[in-house]
């Protein structure tokens, strides 16, 4: 009789050894999930900064091409320049 009482004894300790397992891997996997959006969050960000220096770099290399010292050029560079602030102002506003 002692030897069934100390199996059901051995029985019951290891399911507690797995519960309290079960329980440690589903709260790190929380965590890990939280870090996993946390990071496609941040990708988000580098991926809208990247499209956003892109469109800049291109602005910019427009704006080169055409540059020069007459009033239509430099008129044609404030445009440009104005278009560049207006769209900035645009994505800000669509990030909220």
């Amino acid at each position: 009789m002692a030897a069934v009482v100390d199996q059901l004894n051995s029985v019951l300790q290891k399911t507690d050894r797995l519960i309290a397992l079960c329980q440690a891997l589903q709260e790190e996997n929380e965590l890990l999930k939280a870090e996993n959006k946390q990071q496609k969050q941040a990708l988000d960000v580098a991926k809208n900064t990247h499209l956003e220096l892109d469109e800049k770099i291109r602005v910019l290399k427009l704006a080169k091409s055409i540059e020069g010292t007459s009033e239509k050029t430099l008129d044609i560079k404030q445009k440009i320049n104005e278009f560049v602030r207006e769209i900035d102002k645009c994505v800000v506003l669509l990030k909220k």
